[in-house]
């Protein structure tokens, strides 16, 4: 029967040729029949337990009657493992009894001991934290091989060395040594910096600008590089890409010039069609262009995610995507007189960066005071008509730019932020959690700053309505039994359980620092830099909340396809029973981390009086 065992499950496949032979060598078989005791709470373990075939439930133990109902935390079938956690510590805290028939292997304790000193991976993945399985999980999980190409790095083999041009070259023989060397672009060093100069560049300061030939070429450069690390995920570089419009970023490794990654050069790592979407919205001219583009995302996400892809790159490609979009329709829609002097925003998940499957629509528009414009509320109307025709769904609160309360001018705007931290009523408070997660995507961003400044400054010192913002982290259960174990429910809403509590404790913290960032894991980067938060905290917080995001994507992507066309009505449900018994552990694993984060904030913002 050693033969039956399957040594390709997690955390098994973790051990080498010799370690396995250890394994299958000393395994066990035991038969059990139904409503049979495997394992009781009290008792020393054999040893693991590996389903082969039946189902097992583990209970609490419960004093005084055997009739009485026991509550059941978690179920175990084939290829599912249990008792391990009792066998380290040498003794059971819960009963496991079998359901039905069941056959099990047993690794004895004395082996699992062994194979944990010899295989740290192995130990790590029964007694580490949450962001330690996460990382074992992600580097030899049965999914690695979907998506290696996304994990390339920038060093891996896309770097090109660049033309460079010191300062003091003409214009006229800089643009010769372009032509022998075929570059399309090059880097000028001027003193310690370095600045580039495109093709683009070289016909506006020669033909639009009459530059003289003889001209110092450093003269024309931009010095204002957009860079990133070798050591950065390419998939990044193409985010970048997408989000500053531009074709190439430069390498530095600190002050280290590295070289130049192309567009093409990532796009040749990439089987997805992302580049051809920004493309497609870069070039659209009329908003049937535009349409045809935007309609093209949710297939992308999709392809990404069964590619490996994690939810956070998808994420932050998909709201570079959509600014995208919005950014161009508004540029289409809105009048070009008019566009210095308002400022398009999107708030909520969109604001963050946070959204995958597309939700909501919560956008408003700020807009200079004194500013006429008679059709303005006409015109964005329009615009949230074309966005739900793009597929972004109208929000059910209305908060959008077709209702004139979320169109302000400056004044106005500031007035209200300022009036709903005076209230700190419970719709006050939901509007006001909905605005300060705010990103300027097209217009004059000046404004939006302007307003994000002046509430930041607002509400320095006031530490009433902080108490009265934060309550809002403790309102939802985590879904944890008293023994911190899973709710065995069938299904778990992971954005109440999960999600909102990181997301409004990190904005709270982030708000009460001045933080400007509005994406989670970038506002928990910032406070582990103020020293608000614990880096070892902000790991596990991070583990969490990209835990919490790829298991509610992969099913609401599960849920479209199975209604095909169909929009998701339970998009933050998690069926627990399509989760196997790995998921099911980070997952609990996670749930502890909110609740600690939760108690954290309780204390911190007095919640509990």
């Amino acid at each position: 029967m050693p033969d039956s065992f399957n040594m390709g499950n997690m955390p098994f496949s973790l051990l080498d040729e010799n370690e396995s032979a250890l394994l299958r060598q000393n395994l066990d078989i035991g038969y059990y029949q139904k409503g049979e005791v495997l394992l009781a709470a009290g008792d020393e373990p054999e040893g693991v337990f590996v389903i082969l075939k039946g189902r097992v439930s583990e209970s609490e133990a419960v004093e005084g009657s055997a009739d009485e109902p026991q509550h059941v935390f978690v179920h175990y079938t084939n290829e599912d493992y249990f008792g391990a956690w009792s066998a380290i510590r040498g003794k059971a805290i819960h009963n496991f009894i079998a359901e039905e028939e069941t056959i099990c292997h047993i690794l004895p304790t004395k082996v699992l001991l062994d194979l944990m000193s010899s295989n740290s991976l192995f130990a790590d993945y029964f007694q580490q934290n949450l962001s330690a399985k996460s990382e074992i999980v992600a580097q030899h999980g049965s999914t690695q091989d979907m998506a290696e190409f996304m994990l390339a790095k920038v060093s891996d083999g896309v770097i090109r060395e660049p033309l460079l041009i010191l300062e003091g070259t003409s214009i006229d023989e800089a643009t010769r040594l372009m032509r022998e060397q075929k570059a399309d672009c090059m880097l000028v060093k001027r003193g310690n910096r370095y600045g580039i100069v495109t093709g683009t560049d070289l016909l506006d300061a020669i033909v639009v600008n009459k530059a003289p030939l003889h001209k110092d070429i450093a003269e024309i450069a931009s010095y204002r590089l957009i860079t990133i690390g070798p050591d950065d995920y390419l998939f990044n570089a193409l985010i970048i890409m997408t989000q500053q419009h531009i074709e190439r970023v430069v390498v530095m490794s600190g002050d280290q010039l590295e070289g130049i990654v192309e567009l093409t050069d990532v796009l040749s790592y990439f089987s997805s069609h992302s580049h051809v979407i920004g493309l497609r919205i870069e070039r659209a001219q009329t908003v049937e262009d535009l349409k045809e583009a935007a309609q093209g995302l949710d297939d992308l996400i999709k392809a990404l995610v069964s590619q490996g892809v994690k939810a956070r790159f998808a994420m932050d490609l998909l709201a570079a995507m959509n600014g995208r979009i919005m950014a161009k329709l508004f540029d289409i829609m809105i009048p070009a007189d008019m566009q210095p002097h308002v400022c398009l925003v999107v708030m909520g998940s969109e604001g963050r960066g946070e959204q995958v499957m597309k939700t909501d629509q919560d956008n408003a528009v700020i807009h200079r005071d004194g500013l006429v414009w008679p059709e303005m509320q006409e015109t964005l109307d329009r615009f949230s008509r074309t966005l739900i025709e793009f597929g972004f769904p109208p929000c059910p609160g209305n908060i959008m730019v077709s209702n004139p309360a979320w169109v302000k001018p400056l004044g106005e705007w500031t007035k209200m932020l300022g009036d709903w931290a005076e209230t700190c009523d419970g719709e006050s408070l939901m509007n006001l959690a909905i605005a300060v997660d705010a990103k300027p995507v097209a217009g004059n961003p000046a404004i939006f700053k302007a307003s994000r400044n002046w509430f930041m400054r607002y509400l320095r010192n006031n530490d009433v309505f902080f108490s009265h913002f934060a309550r809002a982290t403790v309102e939802f259960d985590t879904p944890l039994t008293f023994f911190g174990n899973l709710k065995e429910k069938g299904e778990l809403d992971i954005k109440k359980g999960g999600i909102f509590p990181i997301v409004h404790g990190v904005r709270t913290l982030a708000l009460e620092y001045r933080v400007k960032a509005t994406n989670t894991f970038k506002r928990i980067e910032e406070l582990v830099e103020l020293g608000q938060i614990q880096e070892k905290h902000a790991r596990e917080m991070n583990e969490a909340l990209s835990l919490f995001i790829q298991l509610r994507l992969r099913q609401q992507i599960k849920r479209m396809d199975l209604d095909e066309g169909g929009v998701d009505q339970t998009p933050n449900i998690i069926e627990l029973a399509g989760l196997d018994k790995m998921e099911r552990d980070l997952l609990r694993d996670a749930l502890h981390i909110v609740k600690g984060f939760k108690k954290h904030l309780t204390l911190r913002y007095h919640l509990g009086s």
